[in-house]
Protein backbone atom coordinates (compact mmCIF):
# COMPACT_ATOMS: atom_id res chain seq x y z
CA UNK A 1 0.00 0.00 0.00
CA UNK A 2 1.36 3.76 -0.82
CA UNK A 3 -1.06 5.22 0.90
CA UNK A 4 0.95 7.73 3.73
CA UNK A 5 0.00 7.40 7.00
CA UNK A 6 -0.82 10.43 8.97
CA UNK A 7 1.60 9.82 12.21
CA UNK A 8 -0.62 12.64 14.93
CA UNK A 9 -3.69 10.85 13.73
CA UNK A 10 -2.12 6.91 14.55
CA UNK A 11 -0.27 8.85 17.65
CA UNK A 12 -4.17 10.22 18.87
CA UNK A 13 -6.41 7.13 18.33
CA UNK A 14 -3.79 5.29 20.55
CA UNK A 15 -4.12 7.68 23.33
CA UNK A 16 -0.63 9.39 23.17
CA UNK A 17 0.64 13.01 22.65
CA UNK A 18 0.86 14.60 19.67
CA UNK A 19 3.89 17.19 19.69
CA UNK A 20 3.87 19.54 16.76
CA UNK A 21 6.55 22.23 15.97
CA UNK A 22 5.15 25.68 14.52
CA UNK A 23 6.86 27.13 11.34
CA UNK A 24 6.92 30.92 11.18
CA UNK A 25 10.81 31.10 9.83
CA UNK A 26 11.38 27.88 8.33
CA UNK A 27 11.24 28.09 4.01
CA UNK A 28 12.96 24.86 2.86
CA UNK A 29 11.60 21.85 2.65
CA UNK A 30 14.78 20.10 5.14
CA UNK A 31 12.43 21.41 8.31
CA UNK A 32 10.72 18.66 7.81
CA UNK A 33 13.59 15.87 8.39
CA UNK A 34 15.17 18.41 11.29
CA UNK A 35 11.87 18.22 12.92
CA UNK A 36 10.98 14.47 12.30
CA UNK A 37 14.74 13.94 14.10
CA UNK A 38 14.15 16.23 16.95
CA UNK A 39 10.92 14.21 17.96
CA UNK A 40 8.00 16.16 16.82
CA UNK A 41 4.82 14.45 15.20
CA UNK A 42 3.38 17.18 13.21
CA UNK A 43 4.48 20.31 11.92
CA UNK A 44 2.18 23.61 12.23
CA UNK A 45 2.83 25.28 8.61
CA UNK A 46 1.27 28.19 9.62
CA UNK A 47 -0.01 29.89 6.66
CA UNK A 48 -2.61 32.37 8.89
CA UNK A 49 0.80 35.03 10.59
CA UNK A 50 3.67 34.60 8.62
CA UNK A 51 4.55 35.46 5.13
CA UNK A 52 4.58 31.79 3.74
CA UNK A 53 3.01 31.12 0.56
CA UNK A 54 0.70 27.97 -0.13
CA UNK A 55 3.88 27.30 -2.84
CA UNK A 56 6.14 26.97 -0.53
CA UNK A 57 3.71 25.24 2.05
CA UNK A 58 2.93 22.49 -0.33
CA UNK A 59 6.68 21.76 -1.14
CA UNK A 60 7.43 21.60 2.93
CA UNK A 61 4.06 19.33 2.78
CA UNK A 62 5.18 16.95 0.46
CA UNK A 63 8.91 16.59 1.87
CA UNK A 64 7.01 15.70 5.66
CA UNK A 65 5.04 12.70 3.77
CA UNK A 66 8.63 11.29 2.76
CA UNK A 67 10.16 11.60 5.99
CA UNK A 68 7.10 10.76 8.23
CA UNK A 69 6.21 13.94 9.36
CA UNK A 70 2.79 14.80 8.98
CA UNK A 71 2.14 18.22 7.50
CA UNK A 72 -0.73 20.43 9.48
CA UNK A 73 -1.54 23.75 7.84
CA UNK A 74 -2.86 26.64 9.79
CA UNK A 75 -4.94 28.18 6.96
CA UNK A 76 -5.29 32.18 6.78
CA UNK A 77 -9.29 31.92 7.08
CA UNK A 78 -12.58 30.14 6.21
CA UNK A 79 -12.92 30.45 2.72
CA UNK A 80 -13.04 26.60 1.34
CA UNK A 81 -10.04 27.00 -1.35
CA UNK A 82 -7.61 28.14 1.19
CA UNK A 83 -8.31 24.17 2.80
CA UNK A 84 -9.18 22.38 -0.54
CA UNK A 85 -5.61 24.13 -2.37
CA UNK A 86 -3.38 22.74 0.35
CA UNK A 87 -5.17 19.13 1.15
CA UNK A 88 -4.35 18.42 -2.89
CA UNK A 89 -0.83 19.35 -2.97
CA UNK A 90 -0.04 17.38 0.38
CA UNK A 91 -1.65 18.04 3.34
CA UNK A 92 -2.52 15.75 5.56
CA UNK A 93 -4.30 17.82 8.52
CA UNK A 94 -5.96 21.85 8.31
CA UNK A 95 -6.25 24.05 11.27
CA UNK A 96 -8.90 26.86 10.31
CA UNK A 97 -8.96 29.58 13.05
CA UNK A 98 -11.19 31.62 15.03
CA UNK A 99 -14.07 28.96 14.99
CA UNK A 100 -16.89 30.67 16.78
CA UNK A 101 -19.92 28.19 15.83
CA UNK A 102 -21.44 25.22 15.06
CA UNK A 103 -22.23 26.45 11.51
CA UNK A 104 -18.87 27.70 11.10
CA UNK A 105 -17.58 24.22 11.77
CA UNK A 106 -20.13 22.47 9.53
CA UNK A 107 -18.42 24.48 6.26
CA UNK A 108 -15.26 23.39 7.28
CA UNK A 109 -16.16 19.98 7.67
CA UNK A 110 -17.33 19.84 4.42
CA UNK A 111 -14.55 21.65 2.68
CA UNK A 112 -12.21 19.51 4.20
CA UNK A 113 -14.22 16.39 3.35
CA UNK A 114 -14.50 14.16 0.22
CA UNK A 115 -18.02 12.85 -0.84
CA UNK A 116 -20.14 11.31 1.24
CA UNK A 117 -18.54 13.07 4.01
CA UNK A 118 -18.29 16.21 3.08
CA UNK A 119 -18.17 18.03 -0.37
CA UNK A 120 -14.35 18.43 -1.23
CA UNK A 121 -13.75 18.17 -5.05
CA UNK A 122 -11.30 15.15 -6.14
CA UNK A 123 -8.68 16.78 -8.26
CA UNK A 124 -6.74 13.71 -8.57
CA UNK A 125 -2.74 12.78 -7.98
CA UNK A 126 -2.82 12.70 -4.64
CA UNK A 127 0.26 12.76 -2.63
CA UNK A 128 -0.93 11.48 0.44
CA UNK A 129 -1.48 8.05 -1.83
CA UNK A 130 2.08 8.06 -3.18
CA UNK A 131 -0.27 9.06 -6.62
CA UNK A 132 -0.95 6.05 -6.52
CA UNK A 133 -3.64 5.08 -9.31
CA UNK A 134 -6.98 3.39 -7.30
CA UNK A 135 -10.28 3.42 -7.61
CA UNK A 136 -11.52 7.34 -6.98
CA UNK A 137 -14.17 6.05 -4.10
CA UNK A 138 -11.45 4.25 -2.61
CA UNK A 139 -8.93 7.12 -2.98
CA UNK A 140 -11.91 9.07 -1.32
CA UNK A 141 -12.76 6.87 1.21
CA UNK A 142 -8.38 6.54 2.45
CA UNK A 143 -7.82 10.11 2.53
CA UNK A 144 -11.20 10.85 4.60
CA UNK A 145 -9.48 8.53 7.23
CA UNK A 146 -6.04 10.15 6.82
CA UNK A 147 -6.80 13.80 6.66
CA UNK A 148 -6.98 15.77 10.43
CA UNK A 149 -9.15 18.41 10.59
CA UNK A 150 -8.86 20.96 13.59
CA UNK A 151 -10.88 23.86 14.07
CA UNK A 152 -8.88 26.88 16.97
CA UNK A 153 -11.53 28.16 19.63
CA UNK A 154 -10.15 31.67 20.48
CA UNK A 155 -13.17 33.86 21.77
CA UNK A 156 -15.60 33.26 24.71
CA UNK A 157 -17.87 32.34 22.05
CA UNK A 158 -15.75 29.85 20.63
CA UNK A 159 -15.81 28.37 24.26
CA UNK A 160 -19.21 28.90 24.69
CA UNK A 161 -20.14 26.77 21.64
CA UNK A 162 -17.29 24.08 22.01
CA UNK A 163 -19.65 21.19 23.11
CA UNK A 164 -21.95 22.32 19.57
CA UNK A 165 -18.92 22.14 17.72
CA UNK A 166 -17.43 19.35 18.95
CA UNK A 167 -20.58 17.56 18.29
CA UNK A 168 -19.62 18.43 14.13
CA UNK A 169 -19.34 15.00 12.58
CA UNK A 170 -15.96 15.27 10.32
CA UNK A 171 -13.85 17.76 12.86
CA UNK A 172 -11.37 15.55 14.65
CA UNK A 173 -9.96 18.27 17.24
CA UNK A 174 -10.30 21.09 19.18
CA UNK A 175 -7.58 23.52 19.40
CA UNK A 176 -7.66 26.56 21.63
CA UNK A 177 -5.45 29.25 20.74
CA UNK A 178 -4.65 30.52 24.37
CA UNK A 179 -2.60 34.05 23.54
CA UNK A 180 -5.75 35.35 21.79
CA UNK A 181 -8.55 34.23 23.88
CA UNK A 182 -6.86 35.73 26.42
CA UNK A 183 -6.83 39.42 24.69
CA UNK A 184 -10.34 38.67 23.93
CA UNK A 185 -10.74 37.97 27.74
CA UNK A 186 -8.58 41.71 28.40
CA UNK A 187 -5.88 39.57 30.11
CA UNK A 188 -3.17 38.71 27.45
CA UNK A 189 0.11 36.49 28.87
CA UNK A 190 -2.21 35.73 32.24
CA UNK A 191 -2.22 32.14 31.60
CA UNK A 192 -3.00 31.00 35.18
CA UNK A 193 -6.38 32.99 35.62
CA UNK A 194 -8.75 30.84 36.61
CA UNK A 195 -11.08 32.00 33.17
CA UNK A 196 -8.28 30.06 31.43
CA UNK A 197 -8.42 26.82 33.39
CA UNK A 198 -12.32 26.97 33.31
CA UNK A 199 -12.05 26.89 29.44
CA UNK A 200 -10.00 24.21 28.93
CA UNK A 201 -11.94 21.79 31.26
CA UNK A 202 -15.14 22.89 29.30
CA UNK A 203 -13.46 21.82 26.08
CA UNK A 204 -11.56 19.11 27.18
CA UNK A 205 -15.17 17.73 28.42
CA UNK A 206 -17.07 18.23 24.98
CA UNK A 207 -14.08 16.63 23.34
CA UNK A 208 -14.57 13.72 25.42
CA UNK A 209 -18.26 13.19 25.21
CA UNK A 210 -17.71 13.15 21.81
CA UNK A 211 -14.67 11.67 20.38
CA UNK A 212 -12.43 14.37 19.62
CA UNK A 213 -9.40 14.76 20.61
CA UNK A 214 -8.35 17.76 22.52
CA UNK A 215 -5.44 20.66 21.63
CA UNK A 216 -3.84 23.39 22.79
CA UNK A 217 -1.29 26.34 21.66
CA UNK A 218 0.46 29.51 23.11
CA UNK A 219 1.44 28.05 26.35
CA UNK A 220 5.31 26.58 26.58
CA UNK A 221 6.44 26.45 29.86
CA UNK A 222 7.04 22.92 31.64
CA UNK A 223 4.24 23.49 34.42
CA UNK A 224 1.69 24.83 32.12
CA UNK A 225 2.06 21.85 29.48
CA UNK A 226 2.35 19.45 32.19
CA UNK A 227 -1.29 20.82 33.38
CA UNK A 228 -3.06 20.70 30.53
CA UNK A 229 -1.42 17.55 29.57
CA UNK A 230 -2.56 16.04 32.73
CA UNK A 231 -6.16 17.69 31.96
CA UNK A 232 -6.74 15.66 28.96
CA UNK A 233 -4.97 17.52 26.24
CA UNK A 234 -3.16 15.69 23.63
CA UNK A 235 -2.94 17.52 20.47
CA UNK A 236 0.27 19.84 21.74
CA UNK A 237 1.61 22.71 20.25
CA UNK A 238 5.00 22.75 21.37
CA UNK A 239 6.59 25.72 20.33
CA UNK A 240 7.83 27.50 17.08
CA UNK A 241 10.84 27.34 14.98
CA UNK A 242 11.55 31.34 15.93
CA UNK A 243 11.21 30.96 19.70
CA UNK A 244 13.31 27.61 19.95
CA UNK A 245 15.93 29.36 17.47
CA UNK A 246 15.87 32.93 19.86
CA UNK A 247 16.03 30.82 22.76
CA UNK A 248 18.42 28.37 21.98
CA UNK A 249 20.63 31.43 19.80
CA UNK A 250 20.52 33.27 23.00
CA UNK A 251 21.93 30.66 25.99
CA UNK A 252 24.92 30.24 23.02
CA UNK A 253 25.56 33.61 23.10
CA UNK A 254 25.55 33.80 26.70
CA UNK A 255 27.70 30.93 27.03
CA UNK A 256 30.82 32.27 24.87
CA UNK A 257 30.56 36.09 26.39
CA UNK A 258 30.95 34.04 29.21
CA UNK A 259 34.62 32.91 28.67
CA UNK A 260 35.13 36.83 27.51
CA UNK A 261 37.97 38.09 29.70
Amino acid sequence: MSTVPNHALRQLRAGKLALGLGLRQARTVDIAQIAKTAGFDWLFIDCEHNSMGTDTAAQIASASLGVGITPVVRVAGKEHWLSSRLLDNGAQGIVVPHVETEIEARRIADHCRFPPLGHRSMGGGLQQLGFASMPVGEAARIVNEETLVVVMLESPKGIENCEAIAAVPGIDALLIGTNDYCFELGIPGQFNDPRIVAAYKKMIAACEKHGKFAGMGGMYTAELLERHINMGVQLILCGSDFSLLQQAAGARAQLVRGFEK
